[in-house]
């Protein structure tokens, strides 16, 4: 289920977007026997990046929400033959893994402790090393997993994670998406596949494009601090 009001105060706004506009924005997670959680953000809760093993990533995020927390897993559709016909299929955008809204301690649980989610495993921040010399566990920053989720809830089949490479910046200016089904996403500027999207960049993910965006949807925002 995905809740759609207070969408529109985003539209011709100069100011930043309200923290309610975009929770009302973001879907619910629905887990096994209808369990339904919503995105609230708390204090000491954390977005884990977190890998289920042979794409159980959706059976994974089924059982954290029904254990009372919030997950994500993004997906797109994608055009499948079967049989002699094509159709549309929903896919997760990256395999294997399933994102978490808990405290570090539940996330270790859910990890290490779940009989259920023996099959769980942390994805590890590879840029940084706590104070005993390790990885640790990759967390995402609170505003950019909000604005993967505004870009990636729609399923549109044109959303893509690509290669820095892949990406021709325009410029340096930071938009917002004022209309349509990326309203309230903001990122660069770039012509990716011969068309003009939005770029947003997840740490420790890579880089995620919308699918097109018109230059009239668009309004430029501050940077970020």
């Amino acid at each position: 289920m995905v809740t759609l009001s207070n969408v529109d105060t985003l539209r011709g706004s100069e100011t930043p977007r309200s923290i309610e506009a975009v929770l009302n924005a973001l879907p619910e997670a629905v887990g096994g026997e209808g369990v339904s959680v919503r995105y609230a953000p708390a204090p000491g809760k954390q977005w884990f990046a977190l890998r289920a093993t042979y794409g159980r990533e959706q059976q994974a995020a089924e059982q954290i929400v029904a254990r009372g927390f919030y997950a994500y897993v993004a997906r797109r559709y994608t055009k499948r033959r079967l049989g002699n016909k094509l159709r549309l299929c929903l896919e997760s955008l990256i395999p294997n893994m399933v994102f978490a809204y808990v405290t570090e301690a539940d996330a270790r649980q859910l990890v290490r402790h779940t009989p259920q989610l023996d099959y769980l495993e942390f994805y590890y921040n590879r840029l940084d090393r706590n104070a005993d010399g390790f990885n640790p566990p990759l967390v995402i920053p609170e505003r950019e997993m909000e604005n993967f989720i505004l870009t990636t809830r729609s399923h549109n089949e044109h959303i893509m994670l690509v290669a820095p490479g892949r990406c021709h910046f325009r410029s340096g200016d930071r938009v917002r998406v004022t209309q349509g089904a990326f309203c309230g996403v903001e990122g660069l500027v770039a012509r990716v596949a011969g068309q003009q999207r939005v770029v947003i960049h997840v740490a420790g993910v890579g880089l995620v494009t919308t699918a097109y965006v018109p230059t009239a949807f668009l309004e430029k925002v501050d940077q970020e601090p």
